[in-house]
């Protein structure tokens, strides 16, 4: 709600940018949700979808129309690739491929040279009602576009980091923890009794941990408490109460209370776990 949307906001001003807020109402697909916010699809743009972090080189080659972000995969049938040509320009775009065509994955990070062209696209797949199932795509508009001759760069990323089920998030908390580890450091803040922090950890300033082993690779959010466990490689979120616990590999969500729990864990938000 307004909480989420005011934090992004300062996150844009923070960075000398203004954030701007769109809706998507319906589940209408990647080219839908980014014609929503076609007021902001001028000029130069780049599209990032929120569920990807990575580390790339951000330097622009303005002679090409656009540049897709793409990164070396080892079973590409699980995601949206980029077939090349010889002068390593992207020729095609093939969801989930179920035989081999490339290994070059697209993981939702795009740039376009004209926002215009782009929103001209994405507005022709709406009007003429062109979708893959229920849901308009992106791929089908740049698809097009190459089609017209327009010409698209892929981009390589040093890391790319996913966020689309729980096994990939925890990996990707344990790696910007080990990115982020001199910056963590200070726990002074933090309410910590009779504990051991294995670091690298992240811990709320406004979390307590009250006779437990914390680490390597946890996060804690805020007010959360963990009482006589032992916790490793997890993301425990807000409000979360932890008594009596032996958990690994875990996402824990908001306002969570679990007591005497061993196990390898994904728990949602409002929920309670008594054994």
């Amino acid at each position: 709600g307004a909480e989420v949307e005011n934090d992004l906001k300062k996150i844009a001003s923070d960075l000398g940018a203004v954030g701007k807020i769109y809706y998507q109402n319906e589940p209408l697909g990647t080219a839908h949700a980014v014609l929503c916010a076609a007021e902001s699809l001028v000029g130069n743009v780049i599209v990032a979808f929120a569920d990807t972090l990575f580390r790339a080189d951000f330097e622009i080659d303005n002679s090409k129309d656009g540049a897709l972000w793409v990164s070396k995969i080892q079973d590409p049938s699980a995601f949206g690739v980029v077939k090349l040509n010889a002068e390593n320009l992207i020729v095609d775009f093939i969801e989930k491929p179920k035989e081999f065509v490339s290994d070059l994955a697209m993981i939702g990070i795009y740039y376009f040279k004209d926002g215009e062209i782009l929103k001209t696209e994405l507005q022709y797949l709406i009007d003429n009602n062109i979708k893959n199932g229920d849901e308009y795509q992106l791929p089908y508009a740049l698809k097009n576009m190459t089609d017209k001759g327009m010409q698209f760069l892929p981009v390589t990323v040093q890391e790319w980091l996913d966020c689309g089920n729980k096994d990939a998030t925890v990996y990707t908390n344990q790696r910007i923890l080990e990115f982020i580890k001199e910056e963590i450091k200070d726990k002074s803040s933090s309410k910590i009794v009779n504990s051991i922090i294995i670091e690298p950890c992240f811990l709320d300033q406004n979390a307590t941990v009250v006779n437990s082993i914390i680490g390597p690779h946890v996060s804690i959010g805020k007010n959360s408490t963990i009482h006589d466990s032992v916790i490793s490689n997890s993301i425990i979120l807000n409000q979360t109460e932890i008594k009596n616990n032996v958990i690994h590999n875990s996402m824990i969500g908001n306002s969570v209370k679990m007591t005497r729990v061993k196990s390898n864990l994904n728990v949602g938000d409002y929920t309670e776990i008594i054994n």
